[in-house]
């Protein structure tokens, strides 16, 4: 049986605990205690509109080591195709996220709930956009949950090729500037495989989330812009 969490306690069962399914617990709300302590436990929420709040932790698990992104030929010429940002259009980033089109996938799980959660945690300097553009409007990017030295990975969009792909890799090299240890990817998908992305297995994730999600990263987005002409 799958425990419900206490709206007025900011508790989640041990990860480790989750069902088959990966599914740790449900209900709760979304408010931005209880999210910082879900990303720090490894635990993430991810629930259809019609469903109450639920919360992962899946096994395996997708990571990405900062030193296995695959950096393709193509990819490397598509480099110079956009211009990129950090955190200029957060809103925007998560919108499209939600509204794009993907392969059997009838309805997004990117609610206004959840927007108004992260932009929350946007102001608060906990969330944070890559943003690919050309001739100044935004083609696509990704958004994500910083928790010590881990970048936890939500969603990325591209409304050009290669869009998403161009900002995640800024993001790789911008984390390996600062210190940062790895990208959470959570559920394993065969496009993050490809660019690099390996999986582990839950009990190794936490292991190894452990060890780093309470050190302070102090200057993570004074952005280098020389890297972003690379």
């Amino acid at each position: 049986m799958i425990p419900q969490i206490n709206k007025h306690e900011i508790i989640f069962p041990h990860a480790n605990n989750a069902n088959e399914n990966g599914i740790v617990a449900w209900g709760g709300n979304l408010v931005p205690s209880r999210l910082i302590k879900a990303y720090q436990n490894g635990i993430f929420p991810w629930y259809a509109k019609a469903d109450p709040i639920l919360w992962w932790s899946p096994n395996p698990r997708l990571i990405m080591e900062l030193d296995d992104f695959k950096l393709s030929r193509s990819l490397k010429k598509s480099l110079k195709k956009f211009e990129y940002k950090f955190d200029t259009n957060f809103t925007k980033v998560i919108r499209r996220c939600g509204s794009k089109e993907r392969n059997n996938q009838n309805e997004t799980w990117i609610q206004e709930e959840i927007i108004e959660a992260y932009v929350t945690l946007h102001g608060m300097g906990v969330a944070h956009s890559i943003e690919s553009y050309q001739n100044n409007t935004l083609v696509g990017g990704l958004y994500g949950v910083v928790v010590g030295r881990v970048f936890c990975g939500e969603s990325m969009f591209a409304d050009v090729n290669d869009a998403s792909k161009a900002a995640y890799y800024l993001l790789v090299k911008h984390l390996k500037e600062w210190g940062y240890d790895f990208i959470d990817c959570q559920v394993p998908t065969e496009h993050l495989k490809s660019l690099g992305a390996k999986e582990v297995t839950r009990e190794y994730f936490l292991n190894r989330l452990e060890k780093v999600n309470m050190d302070n990263i102090e200057h993570f987005w004074e952005v280098d812009k020389s890297l972003l002409n690379k």
